[in-house]
C-alpha cells in the first residue's frame, strides 16, 4: 500500500464523524443479480451507483411531484 493510500484512524474517525452528521443511510434490496445490472449501468452512465440511484429517485421524485 503507498502511503498516499494510508488513511490515519484519525482521518477514518472525522470521516465517519462526518457522514453521520451530514447523510442518511438508507438499505434497498433488489433481485439477485440485479445488483450488476446496476453496476454495469451506472459504470456506462459514468456515475457511482449510489450517484445513479440518488438521480434515479430525485428523478422520480420531480415527475410525480408534478401531478
Amino acid at each position: 500500500m503507498s502511503e498516499e493510500s494510508k488513511i490515519s484512524k484519525a482521518q477514518q474517525k472525522a470521516v465517519a464523524k462526518y457522514m453521520k452528521n451530514n447523510y442518511d443511510e438508507i438499505k434497498i434490496r433488489v433481485e439477485k443479480g440485479k445488483r450488476e445490472i446496476i453496476r454495469q449501468a451506472a459504470e456506462a452512465a459514468g456515475e457511482s451507483v449510489n450517484g445513479y440511484i440518488k438521480k434515479a429517485v430525485d428523478q422520480r421524485m420531480e415527475q410525480d411531484c408534478k401531478k
